[in-house]
């Protein structure tokens, strides 16, 4: 076929103009900024040659010439469209920075939500790498308008594909609440950020002088408010690390995570794990010392590792398979809960519940973290969203208790009573209502006042309580755990237990939905 012919003019006139507005200023302008373009995102995304672009030479809409002009560029200022990655169908869009600042008009929107439909009807994950202005000034409410409807589609997607959003510049205003509403959030340091309102609004309304960086940059996201779950030093480990993510994920709610080969080199059996445990009850350990000795080998992926980080999510797998992990750790704050470690956690348990992945957790917790701030601050209704998150969820749910369960964490983090399937501990398990100084300092209180040698009295007396009332073994005669086991035997118990919960079926009440305390 000769394109050169009159009847294909047309076409080749196209293809060439749209060649022409990707320029190599624009190209070098990214780079100089640490950015790479939309296309040398998407290339870097998807599998080579897979990826599909759909709606590139779709124009912007037209605009009254006094508030500004519109460039009257091809795609908007976003591209969309599908490909593999890793060999599985993913679709995805990518704002483009270099045409009108990415900024999102109604043709943009249109475009963003049409591919998002064609996600959820295909039954697979959606990206969107986000590197935009905001909304387009000049096309006023109808930008806000497609706002809201791709705002209502990441709504009805929830919990049927996995959505995940990349932050590759900035996001501002109500922008930021399309990547808050999906399942997981990337952000790059040092080149993203997020925020409601900016520097300029702060420095007008509060008088006070912030940075992008300070405000709303990765760290601030991935320390303090949460909305970030993993940040990266650049935007090429950002994506590499996305799709070592995908890999754990199913397409939807119906199928089951992918599997992978297993290098067989964690052994079902693992003396290692019986000295991980300190003897002594009061020092810390890093609880993902013990993860990694039962989960294949470097499978674990954490998220949001520096917030509420004294509690540890993430995937891991066992003989190829993806599993949810949830644990304590000791090595911050005791491990105790707070209130975002909770939150942290009981998103995360929803996550893996609506995605059919099951929850090991690994239990070490001495209580909730007490204080006047704490309980000011909500740690009740927090602290109930985790409970929530683990009662209402169906997927098999097991749990190693290592070392410390007390009180109501000892309830919340998945005991048997709340709905977990399967409960072990260690022989290093404490279980009880509280702590064995707590417990004795009560109900001993008028001895030790009385005593000539109260610190000899106490001591024998919270040996007394841990040998009597807190070891597991009262619990596990008692029926209140499934049985304690010997830490070396930790894999093979899990994967016995995985193994008996395969067809696991839960009948699920009729109501339109509950009322998690949000």
């Amino acid at each position: 076929m000769d394109l050169s012919g009159k009847y294909y003019k047309a076409f080749t006139d196209r293809q060439s103009a749209i060649e022409k507005q990707y320029s190599t200023k624009q190209a070098e302008k990214q780079h100089s900024k640490g950015k790479l373009t939309a296309h040398e995102r998407i290339n870097l995304l998807f599998d080579k040659n897979t990826f599909e672009e759909i709606d590139a030479f779709v124009t912007p809409a037209d605009q009254p010439v006094e508030f500004g002009k519109v460039e009257r560029s091809y795609g908007d200022g976003v591209i969309v469209g599908h490909g593999k990655v890793n060999g599985r169908l993913v679709f995805a869009y990518a704002q483009d920075f270099t045409i009108m600042g990415g900024s999102l008009g109604i043709v943009h929107a249109k475009k963003i939500a049409k591919i998002q439909e064609m996600a959820l009807k295909m039954g697979s994950p959606i990206i969107a790498l986000i590197d935009s202005g905001g909304a387009r000034i000049q096309e006023g409410v109808a930008s806000l308008s497609g706002y809201a409807a791709i705002f209502q589609n990441i709504i009805h997607s929830s919990g049927i594909i996995p959505q995940i959003s990349v932050i590759m510049g900035p996001a501002a205003g109500g922008a930021v609440y399309s990547p808050a509403l999906t399942d997981f959030v990337f952000m790059v340091n040092h080149t993203s950020y997020m925020f409601v309102t900016g520097p300029n609004v702060v420095k007008e309304v509060l008088n006070e002088d912030v940075t992008l960086e300070g405000l709303g940059g990765a760290e601030v996201h991935a320390r303090k408010s949460g909305v970030a779950h993993m940040i990266y030093d650049d935007e090429e480990n950002t994506i590499l690390a996305l799709k070592k993510f995908l890999s754990y994920l199913p397409s939807n709610n119906v199928e089951n995570p992918p599997v992978v080969s297993d290098d067989g080199s964690i052994n079902e059996i693992n003396e290692k794990l019986r000295d991980i445990i300190p003897e002594d009850p009061n020092k810390a350990y890093d609880v993902k010392d013990v993860i990694a000795q039962i989960v294949d080998r470097n499978s674990l992926f954490e998220t949001s590792e520096l917030f509420g980080a004294n509690l540890v999510t993430g995937f891991a797998r066992l003989n190829g398979k993806t599993i949810g992990v949830v644990a304590n750790q000791p090595k911050v704050l005791a491990g105790v809960l707070d209130i975002d470690s909770s939150t942290k956690g009981a998103r995360f348990i929803r996550f893996c519940d609506a995605f059919n992945i099951p929850i090991i957790t690994f239990e070490d917790v001495p209580g909730f973290l007490p204080g006047v701030d704490q309980e000011h601050a909500g740690i009740i209704r927090h602290g109930a969203k985790l409970l929530f998150a683990y009662s209402e969820a169906t997927v098999p749910k097991i749990t190693i208790i290592l070392r410390k369960a007390y009180g109501g964490a000892f309830i919340v983090m998945n005991s048997k009573n709340l709905g977990g399937d399967f409960s072990f501990a260690w022989p290093s398990a404490e279980i009880a209502v509280m702590g064995p100084d707590g417990a004795v300092a009560i109900l001993y209180r008028k001895e030790l006042a009385e005593s000539k040698n109260p610190v000899e009295l106490k001591k024998e007396l919270v040996k007394k309580y841990r040998d009597k009332i807190a070891n597991p073994f009262i619990a596990d005669e008692s029926g209140y755990i499934d049985e304690v086991i010997d830490p070396a035997v930790t894999r093979k118990k899990i994967l016995s237990a995985l193994n008996a919960l395969n067809n696991k079926w839960v009948k699920v009440p009729a109501r339109k939905h509950g009322n998690m305390p949000l």
